[in-house]
């Protein structure tokens, strides 16, 4: 199970926590704004969890607002400030990464994901990466930070990982076999190489049989402490989508068990991905 903390975690869990407060304390959000002595929109990018580095005086001042005295609740919601005003590596990368979602996942306990058309970020080989970069039409130095940080994002596979459910679809080897067969074959053995890890199971669905996943790519993270709830991340051109509803969550956990019962099994895509590299 994933032990890292991620201040983007933190920061969700902070407005969680104001949220509470405030409902307990029976107040609406414009009279939570005006008893601590901020704008409505100030307040409710803070507990909505839009202002991504709230400062410590505001959440003191929120705190007064809701009467929480000085003690344990009190020390943990600023600790809880504090560790969301650190910065993670991923920062550097906003760039060419989706920032928000990788805070996500450093520190998801369990990380389930589909993909119909690429390889899954976490499972591919610099090769692969710089094929794709190409095909974006990257600048060279895009290409160079874009890689770099997916290297980095895989270093979750390496010391105490998180189980990992990624299952992806033939075509996306496939397209290899005629311009890039070299690629196809470094490609294929990393997967037969992560999928011997036991935290990581990887399952392929055949090119030519019609699957669930047909809506797009997703990914369902889930933490390891419960009051974290799941997150369905769905990839767009910008940030993305997070989606946290309890039915939502539940209708993608849905696809994702469909796609399993559907894929090759993970023995099934070893043998597949053999014959490939043979």
């Amino acid at each position: 199970m994933a032990t890292r903390y991620s201040p983007t975690i933190r920061r969700r869990r902070l407005s969680a926590e104001l949220l509470r407060l405030r409902q307990a304390a029976g107040m609406t959000s414009e009279e939570a704004a005006r008893a601590s002595e901020l704008s409505k929109t100030a307040y409710s990018n803070i507990e909505n969890g839009f202002r991504q580095r709230p400062k410590l005086p505001e959440i003191r001042a929120i705190l007064r607002a809701f009467e929480v005295p000085p003690g344990q609740e009190h020390d943990e919601i600023l600790n809880l400030c504090r560790q969301s005003l650190e910065r993670g590596w991923w920062s550097r990368y906003r760039d060419v990464l989706a920032a928000r979602y990788v805070g996500f996942e450093q520190e998801a306990a369990t990380i389930s994901t589909w993909e119909p058309v690429v390889i899954p970020g976490l499972l591919q080989v610099p090769q692969y990466m710089e094929l794709l970069a190409e095909a974006a039409l990257l600048r060279p130095e895009e290409a160079r930070r874009s890689a770099d940080a997916r290297m980095t994002r895989q270093h979750i596979l390496d010391e105490d990982p998180p189980e990992l459910w990624a299952i992806f679809d033939e075509t996306a080897l496939l397209r290899l076999e005629d311009d890039h067969p070299d690629v196809l074959r470094e490609q294929a053995r990393h997967l037969l190489e992560l999928g011997e890890r036991p935290s990581i199971t990887i399952q392929m669905t055949p090119a030519r049989r019609l699957n669930s996943g047909s809506g797009g790519p997703f990914v369902v993270l889930d933490f390891p402490d419960a009051v974290d709830p799941s997150i369905v991340y769905l990839e767009t051109d910008t940030d993305g989508l997070y989606l946290e509803e309890p039915d939502e969550v539940a209708r993608y956990r849905t696809l994702m068990k469909h796609l399993v019962v559907t894929a090759l099994r993970p023995g099934e895509t070893a043998d597949r991905l053999r014959q490939m590299i043979e």
